[in-house]
């Protein structure tokens, strides 16, 4: 297995899909696209489950709730505005990169379908 690898932003396996939840669906009906590039248990008592991707998702505004989780996004295409409950909002476009710290808790507007690279430790 190496320990070196490229990510492919266009794969040409079929994604998984799904659709917003109906309990953080606030307007729209987005829809995503998940293409899960690599799974890695590092030291899992330690880490736990680290996961790597493609994400699309169509217009829409969804609750966006971290948890436990911990997520570094960089956008590939499309734009979003992000909004942290009681913080500040940001929008995010092309070339954008940010992460989502394990507790946050606020919106994702998705204002163009935006694909995105993601790095998920839980």
């Amino acid at each position: 297995m190496p320990l070196l690898l490229s990510l492919d932003t266009a794969p040409t396996f079929a994604p998984k899909e799904a659709d917003a939840a109906p309990d953080r669906l606030i307007e729209g009906a987005p829809h995503y696209k998940t293409w899960e590039l690599d799974t890695a248990l590092y030291e899992a008592a330690r880490w736990g489950k680290v996961r790597t991707g493609i994400w699309e998702a169509t217009p829409g505004k969804t609750i966006s709730l971290k948890g436990e989780t911990f997520e570094f996004c960089h956008i590939l295409s499309g734009r979003c505005t992000i909004s942290e409950d009681g913080g500040e909002s940001h929008t995010f476009g092309p070339g954008d990169s940010f992460i989502m710290k394990p507790g946050f808790i606020g919106t994702w507007h998705t204002l163009e379908t935006v694909k995105k690279i993601f790095v998920i430790a839980s």
